[in-house]
């Protein structure tokens, strides 16, 4: 199981109230990312954008654990976990999510990503052999609903290629499996070691695509606006909200830091609607509220699975 670095002196550092408040920041930060990523993308190609973000997440986190006190050596039987996890947690999701986002509305691609909980009820049934229990089938009726309601216009589209919806799957399918996969190695380092690992070593990759398949002018003709964007998703939804998720785990229960990212699908559609203009229409709506209850019908079971 994945070791949570537990400071002892952190029940007397952090009150209840530093912990909301770390929650709603993630929340808010998070949902934000959404049409943030959007923006970028309008001016920076996938490849050369995720680069960044990785490469400098994973050494800005690693720099947070160092400060700390914590070393960053990598344990000799974590190096294989580690590079299969990077590859599908990490190179898998943001390749292929930022794709998705830069193919259809970001809203939309929020909604379809945050499906990731029923792909792991589905996996880890398989690799793991955890119980699916009724309310998690619930979940993924739920789930599946919300899903098919929301690609309803793609499919009837004839002419439209639905490959955002496609790339969006795939990286929600990444997710999982990689979050599965977590749980399924032993690990002997704490977990903001693993996940500053994870993203500079699922960067490498992805920096390989960047330098070979997109051209380096294309970054130096960023606009002003979209580079106070980027700087915006590598320090917020990046670097501080993996650190805070981990300090928030510290302060909470986990089920209580699993339920704080039901409201960032919300965040993600309204805040795409009002900062990029994009339309909110009423079976958008009904499919984020099937998604949001399919969260929160999975959230539920594994509390009453404890």
């Amino acid at each position: 199981a994945l070791k949570i670095e537990n400071n002892p002196s952190a029940s007397k550092t952090d009150s209840s109230y530093t912990g909301f408040l770390l929650l709603a920041l993630l929340s808010l930060f998070w949902g934000l990312g959404w049409p943030a990523m959007k923006i970028v993308l309008s001016e920076v190609r996938p490849w050369t954008f995720r680069t960044v973000c990785l490469l400098a997440g994973g050494g800005g986190l690693l720099t947070l654990a160092r400060l700390g006190g914590t070393r960053l050596r990598v344990p000799f039987t974590d190096l294989k976990p580690l590079l299969v996890t990077s590859i599908i947690n990490i190179t898998g999701w943001h390749i292929l999510s930022a794709h998705g986002i830069a193919a259809m509305q970001a809203g939309r691609a929020a909604i379809i990503a945050y499906t990731m909980p029923m792909w792991a009820i589905l996996l880890s049934r398989l690799m793991l052999k955890e119980q699916v229990t009724p309310m998690r089938l619930w979940a993924l009726a739920f789930g599946f609903a919300g899903l098919f309601l929301l690609l309803w216009p793609d499919l009837r589209a004839v002419e439209a290629a639905p490959a955002g919806a496609l790339f969006m799957l795939g990286a929600a399918f990444c997710w999982a499996a990689g979050t599965v996969l977590v749980k399924y190695f032993q690990w002997h380092m704490p977990a903001t070691l693993v996940m500053g690992w994870q993203l500079l070593i699922g960067g490498i990759p992805v920096a390989f695509g960047a330098f070979l398949l997109e051209p380096v002018a294309a970054v130096t003709a960023i606009s002003l606006n979209a580079l106070l964007t980027l700087a915006f998703v590598v320090f917020l939804p990046i670097i501080f909200c993996h650190w805070a998720f981990f300090r928030v785990v510290q302060i909470f229960p986990a089920n209580v830091a699993a339920l704080s990212t039901l409201s960032i699908p919300a965040i993600g559609v309204f805040s795409s609607a009002l900062l990029l203009d994009e339309p909110l229409r009423l079976y958008e709506l009904a499919a984020l509220g099937l998604v949001v209850a399919s969260l929160g019908l999975t959230g539920l079971s594994k509390r009453s699975a404890k």
